[in-house]
């Protein structure tokens, strides 16, 4: 049986978040404005057969499919967020799920440090794949669960606030987000993400995998 781990419908891509994206993924890349929906499951081999229904029944494009023994992830993107809900609807279909069925959100980490030292943010910057974390900003670290949560989150932060999206990893056991910026701002992105991942219906969720 296939677990429904994460499902995230994103309506509109912000800049930094596409680019983030278009950078680090393998396949057809989005571009900002675009919908995007992030399937996560388990176990992952299954995500292939995901991907086989998205794309023979709607004209979305996929950026990214990363599987693992454990668990498996889709994005699918397109500029119609219709086409994007379609294919939401037909991987629901195929897996014989609800939306609902999905695991809440679990932050397991959220931690803001303020005026980074000048060789922490070198160690930071030296892993990042995003924006570059400055010496003397300020830096917000997410943990979730599970792990593709965390592309919401990051979305939502760049709507809500002048942020840096530094390093963001939505695949495996948790998912990670590294934001940079002005403490005022960072501090008005967590609210935002607090809020949208605390508005999300799911099945409960302990957190452990």
């Amino acid at each position: 049986m296939v677990q429904l781990r994460t499902f995230a419908f994103l309506d509109s891509l912000q800049p930094q978040f596409a680019s983030f994206v278009a950078s680090t993924a393998r396949g057809y890349l989005p571009v900002r404005g675009q919908a995007a929906l992030y399937v996560e499951i388990a176990p992952g081999i299954a995500i292939n057969r995901v991907t086989d229904i998205a794309l023979k029944r709607t004209s979305v494009r996929p950026a990214v499919q990363v599987v693992e023994r454990a668990f498996g992830l889709l994005e699918v993107h397109d500029e119609s967020q219709a086409e994007v809900i379609e294919a939401g609807r037909q991987i629901l279909d195929f897996l014989e799920v609800e939306e609902n069925d999905r695991l809440a959100p679990r932050i397991l980490t959220s931690e803001i440090i303020t005026g980074v030292d000048d060789y922490q943010s070198m160690l930071i910057n030296r892993n990042r794949s995003g924006m570059m974390l400055l010496g003397g900003e300020t830096l917000y670290i997410l943990e979730v669960h599970p792990a593709a949560w965390a592309v919401i989150a990051a979305n939502e932060a760049e709507k809500a606030a002048d942020i840096k999206l530094i390093n963001m990893t939505p695949y495996g056991a948790f998912g990670r987000l590294q934001l940079g910026g002005k403490e005022a701002d960072i501090r008005e992105a967590v609210t935002a993400i607090e809020k949208v991942l605390g508005d999300i219906q799911g099945q409960p969720n302990e957190g452990r995998g």
